[in-house]
């Protein structure tokens, strides 16, 4: 189910082009409708679905996706936390894309749901901002749009992560991502 057939206010029922009022996303989305939204890699792989959007108290910027993987039914999934800014809005396909090798995103830290880390801690951010080439500093949100990856969604010096297992590629190698539904 996409976050459009889980609009329980109609908020995404019109767009721009439909010739009624455009509704608020994908620039504005509301929460409750991404929680359960499909991760997948550049390769079309599943990574996990949103389990819940942690928001920062303190600055009001989301600052994680909490995202689960593996297990069977909810049992003996992991969790992770994934940096806002990491990943993209796919609004053709109306799922989220994140730059990471699903091999690689076993190895990530994560953790279960009956142990969740303390989100506030500095040494904890960095280890995650690290492992996913995002910039703790950086105040950010996914970028939007119709199946494309920008690099500057990944990193803040403008390299993305090269999803294949043990590569680092820059932005030079994800032409892959990018498909015919660009407008």
């Amino acid at each position: 189910m996409s976050y459009s057939e889980r609009d329980k206010y109609g908020m995404y029922k019109h767009s721009a082009g439909s010739g009624g009022a455009a509704g608020p996303g994908p620039a504005l989305m509301g929460a409750d409708t991404l929680l359960g939204e499909k991760v997948v890699n550049a390769y079309d792989v599943e990574l996990g679905d949103i389990k819940e959007i942690m928001l920062d108290m303190q600055t009001g910027q989301v600052a994680y996706a909490v995202l689960a993987f593996g297990g069977f039914m909810g049992m003996g999934e992991k969790l992770f936390a994934v940096p806002w800014q990491a990943l993209h809005l796919d609004t053709a396909k109306k799922r989220f894309l994140l730059n990471v090798d699903k091999d690689r995103l076993k190895t990530a830290p994560g953790f279960n749901k009956d142990a969740w880390p303390d989100m506030a801690d500095i040494q904890w951010a960095a280890e995650i901002h690290s492992f996913y080439g995002t910039d703790p500093g950086r105040a950010r949100g996914p970028d939007v749009g119709p199946g494309t990856v920008s690099g500057d969604a990944s990193t803040s010096s403008g390299a993305s992560l090269d999803p294949r297992a043990g590569n680092q590629g820059g932005d030079t190698d994800i032409s892959h991502i990018r498909g015919s539904n660009i407008g």
